[in-house]
């Protein structure tokens, strides 16, 4: 089986053993050393390293002081916990619909939720590829609002040249996030100094020295772990090309897309629904995964929450369809250039190409 996602972290089990000897598991210096290396990574001042991508969402939102009665615009496409962080301040959740080419927030569509309640704008980075940030920042800037970035799946991606999580306050999670990872933790990256040093005091958990250092290789590695990546992207974007409705992921001008997921999107119109090739290519040795299958209101545990406007799945037709229609592929450093083939080989033949 051609797994859709593999992590490769030998190379820190020097630095492991290292952490292990020193007898310091928390508040060492190794999380100091991540911390560093990944606000080098983010293009930021700072990086506070935290227990969760949630806390990083969670703390970054209560640090700009969010709370009951004020407003938070975000994708109705992500995790849920986006959408925990934010219910978690007590403030109240409006949903903008996403565009199909980049499957974030339609920055037009936000602009048309903005009330004067509204203090933050939480554009979610899916997939690998930043939200439109060339409309989105001065949006946020127009109206005084807060911008904070979900970044969990967009260590690496760029817009007009700046890391996801520069543009704002930016929230990662190294477990959500395949990229780099350390199994659990979550880092918030800003370049206001006062805002880490809130950030710092909030933090109810720190990361862990030991997921510290599996996490540091990685960031030194990191050209080389998007550059594999954006190389099996390319190779599955041609190979698949005309395949029967199947649309290829786009890397949209001005962005460099991190290849987080590589997630096609099957039509009404191919050979077999989404569900159906999920199974067909199982049997064929192709592991798939769909990100996300709802809404992320659409889940029993918000429906009918207090902070959550009443809603309906049609007032967001384009993020309702992609739910409908989307399938993450491999696209991970481990695969071979005979991996990918297979991959597309399987996925044509599967939908009669």
């Amino acid at each position: 089986m051609i797994p859709v996602t593999a992590v490769d972290v030998r190379d820190a089990e020097s630095l492991v053993v290292e952490v292990l000897r020193s007898g310091t598991l928390t508040r060492g210096p190794v999380v100091a050393r991540f911390e560093d290396a990944f606000a080098r990574a983010a293009g930021t001042a700072h990086a506070v390293a935290v227990s969760s991508g949630t806390a990083a969402l969670r703390t970054a939102l209560e640090a700009l002081g969010l709370g009951p009665g004020d407003e938070v615009i975000t994708s109705p496409l992500t995790a849920a916990a986006t959408l925990r962080a934010v219910l978690a301040t007590g403030a109240t959740v409006r949903f903008a619909d996403i565009t199909r080419d980049d499957f974030a927030v339609d920055p037009d569509a936000v602009a048309a939720e903005i009330t004067p309640e509204t203090r933050v704008i939480l554009p979610v980075h899916l997939y690998g590829q930043t939200a439109d940030m060339g409309k989105l920042a001065p949006l946020a800037d127009e109206h005084g609002l807060h911008l904070v970035e979900d970044s969990a799946q967009a260590v690496g991606a760029t817009f007009a040249g700046r890391a996801a999580g520069s543009f704002g306050v930016g929230c990662f999670s190294l477990s959500a996030n395949k990229i780099v990872t350390t199994g659990e933790g979550g880092v918030v990256t800003t370049d206001d100094a006062g805002l880490a040093d809130r950030l710092r005091l909030l933090r109810d958990h720190r990361m862990s020295e030991l997921h510290a250092a599996v996490g540091i290789p990685q960031l030194d590695r990191l050209d080389e772990l998007l550059a594999a990546r954006r190389r099996n992207a390319r190779q599955l974007s041609v190979g698949l090309a005309g395949t029967p409705g199947l649309t290829v992921p786009a890397e949209l001008p001005g962005r460099e897309h991190a290849w987080h997921r590589y997630s096609v999107l099957i039509g009404p119109h191919a050979m077999l629904a989404r569900d159906e090739l999920v199974a067909e290519l199982a049997q064929r040795g192709v592991e798939t995964e769909v990100h996300h299958p709802k809404l992320v209101f659409d889940h029993d545990r918000f429906r009918e929450h207090p902070q959550i406007p009443a809603v309906s799945r049609q007032d967001f037709p384009v993020a309702l369809k992609v739910t409908e229609e989307v399938l993450s592929l491999p696209v991970h450093p481990a695969l071979s250039e005979a991996d990918v083939d297979t991959v597309v080989r399987e996925v044509r033949e599967a939908l009669g190409a």
